[in-house]
This record gives C-alpha cells, structure tokens and sequence, in this order.
C-alpha cells in the first residue's frame, strides 16, 4: 500500500460518516481512526496544553496509588517488574468501550502480548509487555492520561 491509496482513504473517512478503518497485509498494518465532533474538541484542548495538563492529574494520581499500596510497595519494588509507558499519551484497556480488556489482574502475559493501548496525537499504539510474568496490579485507570516511563502494570 502506498501514500497515495492511504490518502485516499483518508479522503473517503472524511466524505463518510466513517470513523475506523484497519486493514492488514503480509508486512503491512494500517489502522486509522479519527474523533467523532463531539470526542474532537476536548481532545484538542488535552493536547494543546501537555506541559501544563501532565502535572496537575499526575500529582493527585501519585498519592492516591501509593497510598493503598504504601504497605506493599517497598515488598513489591524489590522483586517486581514494571511495564512502562513508552510514550505521553491515553491510557486505554481495551481496544473498544464494549471490548474485554487486554490484560487484568491474574493473565499472565508474554513479551509480544499486547496490554494495553495509549492514544498519543489521536494515534492508537498497542503497547506490549515486553516482559513475561503474571499481572499483579493495574496501576492506571482507563482513560487517564499517561506520561513517558509511568509504571503502568506490576508484574508478579
């Protein structure tokens, strides 16, 4: 596939009331979604402002998971692993509101197993785990902004 067939598609999802489209080929994956108008605007104003924005969610959301786990957390930092965020962007669970979540507490996960997605630039990344182990805690909530290199899964 080439730019000008992507371009294209693009062009038809603007024409059409089309908000996803994925296609695979043998060395090849492309997936494309846009914003409805309404999931649009404040999407915009997420990304306008990072710097001022990344802060303020990130200091109520530091005390408020250490602090359920504040008894647990020096045990769990000497032999835990982490998956981390390889980006700034959304954290999501699952690949659509009606989809099961990638990875709960209890799956057990592979390098090459997909855990999550974060939206970064309205982009959708599947992010894999990159480690084998077993999904202790789910450290963020569906939906909440991310930073680069936050702990996002304990690994058991």
């Amino acid at each position: 596939m080439d730019i000008k067939e992507i371009k294209q598609i693009v062009d038809l999802m603007k024409r059409s009331d089309l908000t996803e489209f994925a296609v695979e080929e043998e060395n090849f994956k492309l997936q494309i979604k846009r914003a409805t108008e309404t999931q649009a605007q404040p999407q915009i104003v997420s990304y306008a402002a990072p710097a001022p924005a990344a802060p303020a969610p990130a200091a109520p959301a530091a005390p408020a998971t250490p602090a359920p786990a504040a008894p647990t957390a020096p045990a769990a930092d000497d032999n835990a692993t982490y998956v981390t965020s390889p980006m700034v962007g959304t954290f999501y669970s699952a690949p659509s509101p009606d989809s099961p979540a990638f990875a709960k507490v209890g799956d057990s996960v592979k390098e090459d197993s997909v855990v999550c997605i974060i939206e970064a630039m309205k982009i959708m990344n599947e992010i894999q785990a990159e480690v084998s182990g077993k999904i202790a805690e789910v450290l963020v909530e569906n939906g909440q902004p991310v930073e680069f290199g936050q702990k996002l899964f304990r690994l058991a």
